[in-house]
């Protein structure tokens, strides 16, 4: 690529404010997304009475039909050819917020005097919905990030801030549902007071959404051809699959967000069960999820004095020890929670790093493609976000299913050993995977990544100007 002079435009900033603004989405998001990665396996088990199995199955098929539903969502958005003053992505993102809100609300309800049979058509339905519709919310979300600013330095604080929003949901989520939802019910068997506790989050979700939308604005000078021709499906395929940082990312995550996940998931179990006290898992959460927030905060500088790469491998690194001592040292309250937190907030922080890297892979797929699709691309990513996401609920559900858990009941010790494994075994093998993958597979460098914003300010791509001729 040569050496660079970087244009002056790309040393602006965006104001602090659409920056912080941004960080709402992800908050709102948390609300209504992390809600069900956390409590709806809780809700179909212990109060629907689903089993363990049907559970893991309606997870694992769903995740999968969202994942491609995905291509399709970022595909209709990057179609858009009528874009209004309010931009390509903010509008679609709002709308979608609000749907997204009331199917939160329609998953965690289950209507009275079903059969078993109707009570699992009912979930796999509402479910599957419920994701089509979050890929029409996130999808623009997260590509929008990518026209608000070029700057780095700005990519890496909204990473921040998006990260701090959403463990902010997480860290909302685990320390007021079980209270709200045990306020509105008589007890963790009651569907009434999951249904009204998700009604409060699913609002709170899509007002922070309207933060979001309301405070930013698609900034970037994004040199598109008004003459040129619809892209197919081969192009859509070439923009995808001929980025390898965006395949590098893609891998990453199948292993960081099922290890979050995970953990997410299984906490609820662990606390209940492990620790004999569920009164501890709002406890846990407060503890390890606000650490968390104080570490990602810490996101825009370690990655402006040492870079992206190394501060995430130092942290997958630092939160698999933890995680794998924690499998192995007995069963303790203190030792527990000391470890859960290191784990977690080493997590928290490559995650949040994550969020720039893919607006970078947006930029690397424009530069090397000629064409720019930053929806289609988002939508790889989440790609491997859902079947990340259906990982880990398979790995929860089977846990408790070949280990022979029981709802509400006195468990075995094998059953014990399995969620303990799953709490913490499953996420250190994870994060040891992501750092050989982060070292060995992601080549676009910060300062390789500087000669690309320079070169798309300019209009240009790695062949000549950007424009129909030049990319078919």
């Amino acid at each position: 690529m040569g050496k660079q002079i970087l244009d002056p435009e790309l040393n602006k900033h965006i104001p602090l404010s659409q920056k912080i603004s941004y960080g709402f989405g992800d908050f709102g998001n948390g609300f209504m997304f992390d809600l069900g990665q956390s409590y709806l396996t809780n809700f179909w088990t212990d109060a629907a009475g689903l089993p363990a199995a049907v559970v893991g199955g309606i997870f694992g098929f769903t995740k999968i039909f969202d994942a491609f539903m995905d291509p399709i969502a970022g595909s209709v958005i990057d179609g858009r050819k009528k874009i209004g003053p309010r931009g390509k992505f903010r509008p679609v993102m709002m709308i979608s917020a609000i749907l997204l809100g009331i199917m939160t609300v329609v998953t965690f309800t289950m209507p009275s005097g079903l059969s078993m049979t109707q009570k699992i058509i009912y979930a796999y339905a509402a479910y599957m919905i419920w994701g089509l519709i979050y890929s029409f919310t996130n999808d623009p979300y997260g590509s929008l990030a990518s026209v608000m600013s070029r700057n780095n330095d700005d990519r890496n604080f909204m990473a921040m801030t998006r990260q701090v929003g959403s463990v902010g949901a997480q860290f909302i989520a685990g320390v007021g549902f079980i209270p709200l939802m045990l306020m509105f019910g008589n007890d963790r068997t009651d569907t009434r007071g999951y249904m009204l506790a998700s009604v409060v989050f699913a609002i709170a979700g899509v007002l922070m959404f309207a933060v979001c939308y309301l405070g930013t604005r698609e900034n970037v000078n994004v040199h598109r051809d008004a003459n040129a021709k619809r892209e197919g499906f081969k192009d859509y395929l070439k923009v995808v699959f001929t980025n390898g940082p965006l395949g590098a990312v893609i891998l990453m995550q199948l292993f960081t967000i099922s290890a979050m996940n995970t953990n997410n998931q299984m906490m609820i179990y662990y606390a209940k069960y492990n620790l004999n006290n569920i009164g501890l898992q709002p406890i846990i959460n407060a503890i390890m999820m606000g650490t968390s927030i104080v570490g990602v905060f810490m996101i825009p500088s370690l990655t402006k004095r040492f870079g992206q790469k190394p501060v995430m491998m130092v942290s997958f690194i630092i939160g698999a020890t933890a995680n794998i001592l924690n499998f192995f040292i007995p069963t303790n309250v203190v030792t527990f929670i000391i470890l859960v937190t290191i784990g977690y907030t080493a997590l928290a922080i490559p995650n949040g790093i994550t969020w720039a890297l893919v607006s970078n892979c947006i930029d690397y797929g424009e530069w090397h493609t000629g064409m720019r699709k930053e929806a289609i691309t988002y939508a790889a990513f989440n790609f491997s976000r859902k079947i990340a996401q259906s990982l880990a609920a398979l790995v929860t559900a089977s846990v408790l299913a070949l280990t022979g858990y029981i709802a509400n009941a006195h468990q075995s010790s094998e059953t014990l050993k399995g969620i303990k494994g799953a709490m913490t075994l499953y996420p250190g093998i994870c994060l040891i995977v992501a750092a050989f993958i982060i070292v060995k597979l992601y080549k676009l460098s910060d300062n390789n990544y500087d000669t690309i914003a320079s070169d798309l300010q300019e209009g240009r791509w790695e062949r000549g100007k950007i424009g129909d001729k030049d990319n078919h």
